[in-house]
């Protein structure tokens, strides 16, 4: 069945090359059958989308379509450790990281631009347990940041 690649195809989305890390770890580790996938930023073309606090320079809808660029950049990630999408049985656990201006306490409205691209994408194996986490500042001042665990065949 090739039915993440085909989602991917429907939504048109195109993986990116995986992100190269910033500092001393890798973007995916695999341990038998759960991947471990690290905090991926809104970048594209290794460029931030956007920059700044959620609720002050960032406006949440901006900051949502800046978890969903996190999300696609984590399938790249997993997709390179795992060969194929087609093989993830289900995501598990996705952990949002919203850069948040004082008083801020939206952050699981941001957080769904990650958890609904993950749903289209692979369905009902796509809901998963999660946290959205208001933090003070991210890598590159962007405004959110997105690591998830996928158990995969």
């Amino acid at each position: 069945m090739q039915r993440a690649r085909a989602r991917l195809e429907e939504l048109g989305i195109t993986l990116p090359e995986v992100a190269k890390p910033v500092a001393a770890y890798v973007p995916a580790v695999r341990t038998g059958s759960y991947v471990y996938v690290s905090g991926q930023v809104p970048v594209v073309g290794g460029k931030p989308v956007a920059t700044g606090k959620v609720g002050a320079e960032v406006p949440v809808e901006v900051a949502k379509e800046a978890a969903r660029v996190c999300a696609v950049n984590c399938l790249a990630a997993l997709a390179d450790v795992t060969g194929d999408l087609d093989k993830v049985r289900r995501i598990v656990k996705l952990t949002g990281y919203v850069a948040s201006a004082p008083g801020f306490t939206g952050q699981s409205a941001v957080v769904n631009g990650a958890s609904e691209l993950l749903r289209d994408v692979f369905g009902g194996a796509g809901e998963h347990a999660r946290a959205a986490v208001g933090v003070f500042e991210l890598p590159l001042g962007v405004p959110v940041e997105i690591e998830l665990i996928a158990e995969v065949e």
